[in-house]
C-alpha cells in the first residue's frame, strides 16, 4: 500500500510539473512578443511585480507566517537570486534570438540538474535517468538544428539563464520541508523584483507600453505566478532528477507556439525531435503509472 501511495505521489508531482511548464511556456511566448516592442528590463520587472502582489495576497489570505527559520534563509536568498538572474538574462536574450533557439539553450538546465542532483541534494540518479536526459538533448538538437549563426550575446545570456534555472529548481527541492510553499513563492518574488528594478534604472525605457501591451504584461505576470507556484508544489512531491527530463515538454510547447504565434512550421527533423523528447519524458512516468495500476488491482 505504501508503494502505491509513493507512486501516486510521484505521478501527482509530474502532473503538477506539466501544468507548471505549460504556464511558463505561455509566459515565454508573451515575453517574446512583448520584448519586440518594449524594454526587456521593464517586461521582467512587471512580471515579478505581478508575482509579488499575488504572492503577498496569498500569504495574507492563508495567514502564512513571514518568519523563516535561520537555517533556511541562506538557501531561500540564493533561490531568489538565481531566479532573479534567470529573468534578467532570459528577457534580453529573446531580443537577440528566435524563440526555438533560445528555448533550446535554456534546456541545458535539465542536464545540469541531473548532474548536480547527487552532489547538491544527495539524490541517487539511475542510468535510465541519464539516458532519458541524453535522448531529450538529442531531440532538442534535432528541433533547433543550429546553423552556427546564433547571437553570441543572446547565447551567453541564455546559458547563464539555463544554469541559474537549474540551480533554482535544485534549491526548490532543497527547501522542501524547511520553508512553506507560500513563503518560497513570496520571498523569491520579493528578491527578484528589486533586482529587476535595479536593471531597469540602468537601462531606462525609451518607449512605454500602450494599453494593449499593459494587459498582455499583466497576463504574462499571472502565467508566471501560476507556473512558479505549481513548480514549488511539484518539487515537494517528486525528486528533481525525475522531473528533469520532463522539462523538455516545455521545448515541445515552444515549437508548437512558435508555429501558431510566429509562423514557424517544424520540419521533419523538428518532428523527430518532438517524438524523442516525448519518449524521454514518458519513459520515466509511464512505468510509474503502470506499476501503480498493477498494485491497485491487487
Amino acid at each position: 500500500m505504501s508503494g502505491s501511495r509513493e507512486q501516486l505521489q510521484l505521478l501527482k508531482g509530474c502532473g503538477i510539473f506539466l501544468c507548471s511548464l505549460s504556464c511558463l511556456s505561455v509566459l515565454d511566448v508573451l515575453a517574446k512578443d512583448l520584448v519586440l516592442r518594449n524594454s526587456a528590463p521593464l517586461v521582467n520587472l512587471v512580471r515579478y511585480g505581478v508575482i509579488i502582489t499575488l504572492s503577498l495576497s496569498l500569504m495574507l489570505f492563508k495567514r502564512v507566517p513571514f518568519y523563516i527559520n535561520p537555517s533556511a534563509r541562506k538557501w531561500l536568498l540564493l533561490r531568489g537570486l538565481m531566479l532573479g538572474f534567470v529573468g534578467i538574462c532570459f528577457m534580453p536574450a529573446l531580443q537577440f534570438m528566435p524563440l526555438g533557439e533560445a528555448t533550446a539553450l535554456y534546456f541545458l538546465a535539465p542536464l545540469i540538474i541531473v548532474v548536480l542532483a547527487p552532489v547538491f541534494l544527495g539524490e541517487k540518479v539511475h542510468r535510465k535517468q541519464y539516458l532519458a536526459v541524453a535522448v531529450g538533448m538529442i531531440g532538442m538538437l534535432l528541433i533547433v538544428n543550429p546553423s552556427g549563426d546564433l547571437s553570441p550575446i543572446g547565447s551567453g545570456l541564455m546559458l547563464v539563464a539555463a544554469f541559474c534555472y537549474a540551480m533554482m529548481q535544485l534549491l526548490t527541492r532543497k527547501l522542501t520541508g524547511r520553508v512553506m510553499s507560500e513563503q518560497q513563492f513570496f520571498y523569491t518574488a520579493a528578491i527578484c523584483a528589486p533586482m529587476g528594478l535595479f536593471v531597469l534604472f540602468l537601462y531606462w525605457p525609451q518607449v512605454w507600453p500602450d494599453t494593449h501591451d499593459m494587459l498582455e504584461l499583466l497576463l504574462m505576470g499571472m502565467c508566471g505566478s501560476a507556473g512558479q507556484y505549481l513548480l514549488i508544489y511539484a518539487f515537494k512531491a517528486t525528486p528533481a532528477s525525475i522531473l528533469a527530463p520532463i522539462n523538455y515538454f516545455q521545448l515541445v510547447l515552444a515549437v508548437i507556439f512558435g508555429q501558431l504565434v510566429f509562423g514557424h512550421t517544424p520540419g521533419l527533423l523538428s518532428f523527430t525531435g518532438i517524438v524523442l523528447i516525448a519518449v524521454a519524458g514518458l519513459s520515466l512516468t509511464l512505468p510509474m503509472l503502470t506499476d501503480y495500476l498493477r498494485r491497485k488491482k491487487r
